[in-house]
């Protein structure tokens, strides 16, 4: 059936996107470009009226329900806008944001009435039940419950009705409809699991389908495909069928094929690819392709010519009660159009792209995902950058894919969506679904949306709506009916820059499109001006009715600057404007910011005659100012600007007139010099007025002299060179123009020299700056100069400061080095007299004098000069880097040396100084010794400077002068910081020099070290070998330093010595600890606190005493003998546990705990030398422990049992793990060695030949356990050997997988090349016989040598057990375990 007119009318020409007009479309989502911050959801649009809604299918039935008529306008739409934000009401001035979004009302939202009131009709009056299904194409098709299909022409016309309520009892509720291409056929499936196919254009009945699926299930989908002879259905259990219809012999069939069995997994969710009209033709379409979603994952199949599946998709995790959602679009992709499929369960959007290659084959590309915040129920396309989404709150979202943003949220409550629950549980056969079915169910609504050509319809209990995406016009005019012309403008901007979202209606070239949509901004422009005239407050505080102006003007300038009709806003909407005069003062005052930014630079006279006499008459001299500087000049009134500017000390913008209107650089500085004379000349106190002004003139002279334009921009190029020597003439004018007999010469320089000395002549220095090869800039150069010392030298109106400024600025220009000024003998000497005479009160100006002076020594500017006078200046000053840099001229090098150590702030860098005179070459040797005898006067205050770069300069230059300069030394401290830094080692060229008494010097360190950093002694005793044991030892015992004393007893070999020493420090320490616990009992009156605080601190270091010793015996006993040991261990347990009885106080438990701790840990520590036996003899032969009773030393004894059962334990668990470990690896490294090998195929990798390909003689092969197979003769063709030829069994690596991998080296230098190796080379002979039979005989040698394999396996293996003892690592952790014990 051919489409009618009536059918097109129900699609909107506007409301459909042009798919070939690629040029409109951008390619954002493959960009992927940032998430912008969803819009604020503030106002809600109110409704529109019934006749401006051209999509509305109206019919001539009436509803009666009220509710019903209360929906048939437009919906309230939640978009985004900021018109609701009052705090817009506390600025002054409404500033207009161009990158707001502002979307408006996208959708339209209109009930279908005269399906509606069809729908409801047909359940009161002819029981057909309540509405199941719906589907929408040239005809809109409606299923009830009752078995009926309502079918429904574009005038909402009820055209037919299919079926009766006797078939609908015997098959159920219509629970999927579809509709072919050409509107000639429509599917009805039941929930009883038939399929019916009816004739639309008679209503007769074409099929009955009753074996197209397993009885028992209801249809869940049934969908034709672009070929009409075939369908594809869904039913309650999972499965998938395809529906071939035949006709022959007049005789109608339908063959059923299982696509997908809901065993393997339950399709709830079907969807073919249908091509738009334009694309039938399109590659794809010969697949028939046919999307399937089931509850874990996507299917893309293709139908024809085979049945193939494309491509599966798992979905991400997702609530199990989340409906899967599948919609299939055209979308124009780089001046390509292809199928996207859009899928979703849950809250999350996947888009796969689907192309044809040139092979045949299909590709899928993933692209971009949507995420959301909702559970979605519904997904379908509107067009192809626009998608409309219902969650499961019934809340319709509008997002435009590209930017992923949510252009509007409607509310669809009210429609009262029809869900599909009972066909997903299968009711009317009696509930024979899975659980996991059933809770899809609950929320799926398949059968209630429907769209079609831009367009989508959704079926409500009581009523059908169809929403349909508006034109840019209805828009704009849904704002403008609201009156909010702000947003109304923003969209329609957003249309004219092509940056809004679901466009419909605005299509060829952008240039019509602007021209278009500027003519609608205009229109609305016109309106906003008369609603704001309208609108204006008539009584009231003026602030408000300004405050009403300040939301509009603002907005008007803006939009009528953007479309460049500055002509439409100085006309016509000023001409309105003016009629209020708040209006016209907030429109004038409005434009300065866009003048200031220079977006508006011209305006017609009218318009500026107003503007200065509203800012003249209301005072805004600075903003008037900030205007006139900005505009352009052939837009003002000259004279009256002029006389403005000057009678109200704008003097920037008189200075921009005369400049820029004028080309008069010269008169503005006449006027400004006549500002500050008088000031200056009376000697009066500048004000704050007369300080900016002179600042302004300063700049404005700098400007001009650097061709720049003042106060912005640049003076043409044509006329910088003319304005530079104008200005210049300017300044050395002998006279002013109305000059008094009492005038002074110069009076511009001298006028300037007297505001700001030091700023005017940074001016000068920074425009001297250019002056290089032009040579009439340079004779101005000199002239200046010479005025300069002939006004202020000698002239008691300057002060000392100033003249010492115009000196210093000399100076500078004569350090330069391609300086050409001449100044006469007599100043130069002045200079350096200035110079060198320092300003006591500044010494920022005595830094910058000498700064100055060493630039002009540098370049030589004072060699004619006497450098003998220079000299007693310099040093009368202190100038010790001038005198420095005299000395070096005559050679003094010696004297240098003084000037560093008087120089406070560089007496550190003496040493770099005269290192580098004695090492560096082009120094005399007498001029080097007179230098080192200087440094040698100096030494000992050169070692109290740095002792550290002292001793590295004695290292280096007076190794042979230590003994002397030591013996110098008076300050003990000061000798022992300098042993220090000489005797510590060092790395580099003199690492390895030896002092020559070195030894008595690491001894007079080592008294000096006792003395003043005992706790260094035994890091320099272990660092350092240069000294004699015995003189070492008697040191530290003079000095009772006992651990160095017993460190140095263990170095000569005596044990005992050292373990006495220590064991005589530990007994102290434990004397002291019982005497401060006995002092605590007798003395009452001291403190508690102060007696714990004592206590712990004893405690400390009786406990680190006591890990030395231990250590110490730990070291020593490796070394002896049994009753060596004991000699060692058993004093040690003696002591500690003597200890223990003599402690008492108040403190006495706490500290008698900690000190059997200690105990403890002895024990345990000296087990590991001594036996148990001995021990526990000891122990129970010590009085302490012998007339007690068994209770006493049962703690100790049980505690060395705990740790032997331990220890003993630990040992068998390791020993179970590394046995473990070694057959777990052996049995591995045996399946690997005996692995059989399969040949991935029966021909040679190389020559591409079977592996028997001669018959007539034996050819070995070798196969590897990667799978390839080869000749031996192609191996050795291709190198593919290691090791020698002449070995009895060359080795082998597979060419294939080593030419893949890279390159065809050898394995030692592609060790991961291990699979490509062979575990067995097997050898094949293949002999035929003359008799004609064929036999083989194959032999199978294996290698009796492991390969690489194997012998990478057994490497590991080794490497396993080749670190430290597993045991031992247990073992520390053990006595980690207890109480942070020592491990052993």
């Amino acid at each position: 059936m051919s489409q009618s007119p009536d059918t097109r009318s129900l699609v909107s020409a506007s409301s459909q996107l042009n798919l070939m007009e690629v040029d409109s479309i951008d390619d954002k989502e493959f960009d992927i470009p940032q998430v912008d911050t969803p819009p604020t959801l503030e106002s809600i649009l109110s409704e529109l009226e019934d006749e401006e809604e051209p999509f509305v299918l109206e019919d001539t039935c009436v509803l009666n329900t009220d509710n019903m008529d209360a929906h048939s306008c437009d919906t309230s739409s939640l978009a985004s806008s900021d018109s609701g934000d009052p705090a817009h009401l506390k600025r002054k001035r409404r500033t207009v944001d161009l990158n707001a979004t502002v979307h408006g009302s996208v959708l339209r939202h209109s009930l279908l009435k005269g399906i509606s009131a069809q729908i409801v009709s047909a359940a009161d009056k002819v029981d057909a039940g309540l509405p199941t299904a719906i589907t929408v194409s040239g005809v809109i098709a409606v299923g009830t419950s009752h078995g009926l299909a309502l079918v429904f022409d574009t005038n909402q016309a009820l055209r037919l009705c299919l079926g009766t309520k006797t078939t609908g009892a015997e098959f159920g509720a219509v629970s999927a409809l579809s509709i072919n291409h050409d509107c000639s056929r429509l599917l009805c499936g039941f929930a009883k699991g038939q399929i019916t196919m009816w004739d639309l254009a008679n209503g007769k009945l074409l099929r009955t389908i009753t074996d197209a699926h397993p009885p028992g299930t209801a249809i869940l989908h049934v969908k034709f495909t672009d070929d009409p002879t075939l369908a594809v259905c869904n039913d309650s259990g999972g499965s998938v069928f395809e529906l071939a219809f035949r006709r022959v012999m007049g005789m109608r069939s339908c063959d059923s094929r299982c696509l997908f069995s809901g065993s393997k997994g339950e399709v709830c969710c079907i969807e073919p690819l249908h091509a738009p009209p334009d694309f039938r033709d399109h590659p794809i379409t010969h697949y028939s392709l046919l999307a399937m979603a089931s509850l874990t994952k996507i299917l893309v199949i293709g139908l024809k010519p085979t049945l193939k599946v494309w491509m599966t998709f798992p979905y991400s995790k997702s609530d199990p009660s989340s409906v899967p959602q599948l919609a299939w679009q055209f979308v124009p992709v780089q001046k390509t159009v292809n199928p996207i499929l859009a899928f979703c369960k849950g809250d999350t959007v996947h888009f796969l792209q689907v192309k044809k290659e040139e092979t045949g084959t299909i590709h899928v590309i993933k692209q971009r995902q949507l995420h959301l915040s909702c559970d979605i129920i519904s997904l379908s396309w509107i067009n192809s950058r626009t998608l409309v989404l219902v969650d499961s709150h019934e809340k319709l979202q509008v997002v435009d894919r590209p930017s992923q943003e949510v252009l509007e949220t409607l509310d669809l409550e009210q429609v009262q969506l029809v869900y599909n629950s009972r066909h997903f549980k299968s009711l009317a056969t009696g509930g024979n679904v899975s659980q996991a079915l059933a809770l899809v169910g609950e929320k799926a609504c398949y059968q209630s949306v429907s769209s079609y050509a831009g367009q989508i319809v959704y079926l409500g209990t009581k009523s059908a709506h169809i929403m349909t995406l508006r034109n840019w016009r209805e828009r704009i005019d849904c704002w403008l009916k609201q009156e909010h012309f702000v947003e109304a403008l923003s969209l329609a901007w957003s249309f004219h820059e092509g940056t809004a979202k679901a466009v419909v209606g605005l299509f060829g070239d952008p240039l019509k499109r602007k021209g278009v949509v500027s003519d609608k901004m205009v229109e609305i422009l016109f309106q906003f001006t008369e609603y704001a005239l309208k609108k204006c407050p008539e009584q009231g505080k003026i602030q408000v009715m300004e405050q009403h102006f300040q939301d509009v003007v603002p907005v008007l300038v803006e939009y009528c600057l953007l479309l460049q009709r500055a002509d439409l806003l100085f006309n016509q909407l000023y001409a309105q404007l003016v009629e209020n005069t708040v209006a016209k003062g907030v429109f004038l005052e409005s434009l300065e910011s866009y003048i200031v930014a220079d977006r508006l630079g011209h305006l017609t006279p009218p318009i500026m005659r107003d503007l200065l006499a509203h800012y003249h008459d209301n005072g805004m001299m600075d903003s008037l100012e900030r205007c006139i500087v900005h505009l352009d000049v052939t837009s003002l009134d000259i004279q009256q600007v002029v006389r403005v500017c000057w009678e109200n000390q704008l003097y920037d913008a008189m200075i921009y007139v005369f400049n820029s209107g004028m080309n008069d650089y010269i008169t503005p500085m006449e006027k400004l010099f006549a500002v500050i004379v008088p000031t200056l000349k009376e000697g009066r106190s500048l004000t704050d007025e007369d300080v900016v002004m002179g600042n302004k003139l300063l700049v404005y002279i700098s400007c001009c002299l650097a061709g720049r334009a003042y106060p912005i921009g640049d003076i043409p190029e044509d006329l910088v060179v003319q304005v530079k020597n104008q200005v210049f003439e300017f300044l050395i004018r002998l006279h002013s123009t109305d000059s008094s007999e009492e005038e002074e010469v110069f009076p511009f320089i001298h006028t300037l020299l007297h505001f700001d000395t030091r700023e005017f002549l940074n001016v000068l220095a920074m425009t001297f700056e250019d002056f290089k090869n032009d040579k009439q800039a340079l004779e101005y150069q000199q002239r200046i100069v010479d005025i300069l010392l002939k006004v202020m030298v000698d002239n008691p109106d300057f002060t000392p400061s100033q003249v010492g400024g115009l000196f210093t600025f000399l100076a500078r220009q004569l350090a330069k080095p391609d300086n050409t000024l001449f100044v006469n003998r007599k100043l130069f000497d002045q200079v350096l007299e200035f110079l060198c005479c320092p300003d006591d009160d500044s010494r920022h100006t005595e830094r910058q004098q000498v700064e100055v002076l060493l630039e002009l020594l540098q370049v030589g500017g004072v060699v004619q000069f006497n450098e003998e006078r220079l000299l007693t200046l310099a040093e009368k000053a202190k100038f010790y880097q001038i005198c420095e840099f005299l000395y070096e001229k005559k050679h003094l090098y010696d004297k240098i040396i003084d000037c560093y150590l008087q120089d406070p702030l560089r007496k550190w860098e003496i040493f770099s100084y005269i290192h580098n005179l004695l090492s560096m070459p082009g120094y005399s040797p007498e001029e080097k010794q007179t230098v080192k005898n200087k440094a040698r006067q100096h030494m000992q205050e050169l070692i109290t400077l740095d002792p550290s770069k002292s001793a590295d300069l004695v290292l280096f230059h007076f190794v042979d002068e230590v003994q002397q300069i030591i013996s110098e030394l008076q300050d003990d401290q000061i000798l022992f910081k300098f042993l220090s830094c000489l005797l510590e080692p060092r790395e580099g060229p003199h690492s390895e020099s030896l002092l020559p008494v070195e030894r008595d010097l690491n001894e007079l360190l080592l008294d000096l070290l006792c003395r003043f950093a005992p706790h260094q002694l035994l890091s320099f005793l272990h660092t350092s070998q240069h000294y004699r044991l015995e003189e070492a030892i008697q040191i530290t015992e003079k000095y009772h330093c006992n651990e160095a004393r017993a460190y140095l007893l263990q170095k000569k070999g005596d044990v005992q010595g050292a373990f006495a020493v220590l064991l005589e420090t530990l007994n102290q320490k434990l004397c002291l600890l019982t005497a401060e616990t006995d002092g605590g009992v007798e003395g009452e009156n001291r403190g508690q606190n102060k007696d714990e605080e004592d206590s712990e601190s004893t405690l400390t270091r009786v406990k680190d005493s006591l890990n030395d010793i231990i250590v110490f015996c730990h070291q020593s006993c490796q070394n002896l003998d049994q009753p060596q040991r004991e000699s060692l261990w058993f004093p040690l347990l003696d002591s500690m546990m003597a200890s223990q009885k003599q402690v008492k106080g108040h403190n006495a438990k706490h500290i008698s705990d900690v000190l059997k701790e200690l105990t403890m840990e002895v024990l345990n520590c000296m087990s590991s030398f001594i036996s148990l036996p001995a021990i526990i003899q000891q122990i129970l032969q010590d009085p302490v422990y012998g007339r007690g009773k068994l209770a006493e030393i049962q703690g100790l004894i049980l505690g060395m049992l705990d740790t032997f059962n331990y220890e003993q334990t630990l040992l068998e668990t390791t020993t179970s793990l590394l046995n473990h470990d070694l057959h777990w690896s052996l049995a591995h490294l045996r399946a690997a060695v005996t692995r059989g090998l399969h040949p991935r195929q029966d021909y040679c990798n190389i020559c591409l030949q079977h592996y028997k390909r001669r018959q007539d003689s034996a050819e070995e092969i070798i196969v590897f356990s990667c799978g390839h197979l080869y000749h031996f003769q192609c191996l050795q063709q291709k190198n593919c050997g290691w090791g020698s030829a002449a070995e009895v069994q060359q080795r082998w690596r597979c060419y294939k997988c080593s030419s893949s991998q890279g390159g065809r080296s050898g394995i030692s230098s592609e060790p991961k090349r291990s699979r490509s190796t062979s575990l067995a080379q097997t050898h094949l002979t293949s002999v035929h016989h003359d008799g004609g039979a064929v036999a083989h005989r194959k032999k199978v040698f294996v290698e009796a040598t492991l390969d690489l394999q194997q012998e990478q396996s057994w490497d590991q293996i080794r490497s396993l057990y080749q670190g430290p003892s597993r045991l031992s690592i247990l073992s520390e952790l053990s006595h980690g375990h207890s109480h942070g014990k020592p491990a052993f």
